[in-house]
């Protein structure tokens, strides 16, 4: 069999799940990133003895496709498991505590039913650990464009065409999108039309988070479980969840310190308008009103992600659906979380699925 020439479009970790295996399989892969760094979502931040996370947490306790990626990678052998299980609710007052897997429904986690309640794992150094390591391993066996931006993508009976925005023009055999579903009907349009552009109506959720250091001594609540939510996050300034994270995970935190991160669901308004400082000052009175705090956080760290949630109701299923209809027999395929189902697994469960699809060579 000959070699390939594969473009991969994004460098997420389905992008890096993609790229890697095709690499292994022989073909001559080129990754394009139009950001500065790899990972997508999975972002961590090790600084003065924290390790930040600035996208996902983790992922689900019995995934049986991370930990083979990690192995990999090689860092099987920093998977950490959950330390605590128990999870807590404010009710306006007080915390009290859930049912095992009540937090993710409340919160309306999409994920498998069978999911909920089994807690996450993550690694030593966060979750960024797993895309950075999986980038190293891609050495000199794929070429890794970091800040080149691909504008579209178009078949052709002899190949698929890539125009970037510097306006070169690089023809490949086929081509992998592993972006987000905006992105994906952006490049894809000019060619599909219509179901390339319907991505654009999807409904997409904007996340902020905001990650708060403090000294352990002030905080009296002995932090004992993984963190709390908010059923009526009105009640706390638009705080719908605080996860525990140095009581959660191991290596999260200094021994004296404690680490806890809230999740906001920010309008369009205040996501514009706010500054990392008003974030951080609004998290400290949020947090103080649901835990006995004396004193003011010693670091603070703020994550911002608009539109980069997708939802995935019947609506958007049905145009993943027709756009890869479309695509049949282009040698174009859709890999990630945008695509084929929200998380880490769903992520890397979609990029293998297109690595295999490719591996059948006419």
């Amino acid at each position: 069999m000959s070699m390939r020439r594969v473009a991969v479009i994004g460098a997420g970790i389905a992008g890096l799940t993609v790229a890697y295996r095709r690499a292994r399989d022989g073909d001559q892969v080129s990754l394009f990133e139009a950001s500065a760094r790899v990972g997508g979502q999975l972002s961590s931040e090790l600084q003065g003895g924290f390790v930040v996370e600035h996208g996902a947490e983790g992922f689900v306790a019995r995934s049986e496709v991370v930990p083979p990626l990690a192995a990999l990678a090689g860092i099987g052998d920093h998977v950490v498991d959950q330390l605590e299980q128990r999870s807590f609710r404010f009710d306006g007052s007080e915390l009290v505590e859930l049912l095992p897997g009540e937090a993710g429904r409340l919160l309306g986690f999409q994920v498998p039913a069978d999911d909920l309640g089994r807690g996450i794992r993550s690694f030593w150094q966060g979750m960024g650990e797993l895309p950075a390591q999986l980038a190293l391993r891609l050495g000199q066996s794929v070429d890794l464009h970091l800040g080149r931006a691909i504008e579209s993508v178009t078949p052709s009976p002899s190949a698929v065409t890539l125009l970037d925005t510097r306006g070169a023009s690089l023809a490949f055999d086929t081509a992998v999108v592993a972006t987000t579903a905006r992105s994906a009907a952006s490049l894809l349009e000019a060619a599909f039309g219509p179901p390339a552009s319907a991505l654009r109506e999807s409904s997409l959720l904007s996340s902020l988070t905001v990650t708060l250091a403090y000294r352990r001594e002030c905080i009296a609540h002995p932090l004992h479980g993984t963190g709390f939510i908010v059923p009526n996050p009105e009640q706390l300034d638009g705080v719908r969840a605080v996860t525990f994270s140095s009581s959660k995970l191991p290596n999260r935190a200094p021994a004296d310190r404690a680490l806890l991160r809230l999740f906001l669901r920010p309008s369009a308004a205040d996501l514009e308008a706010l500054s990392d400082a008003a974030w951080s000052e609004r998290a400290e009175r949020a947090l103080a009103r649901a835990l006995p705090i004396v004193g003011a956080a010693e670091r603070s760290f703020v994550s911002r992600w608009p539109n980069a949630l997708p939802v995935f109701d019947d609506a958007h299923r049905a145009r993943i659906a027709a756009l890869e209809a479309a695509l049949s027999g282009q040698r174009i395929w859709l890999a990630g979380a945008a695509f084929h189902g929200s998380g880490i697994d769903a992520a890397i469960r979609s990029a293998e699925a297109a690595a295999l699809a490719l591996s059948v060579r006419s």
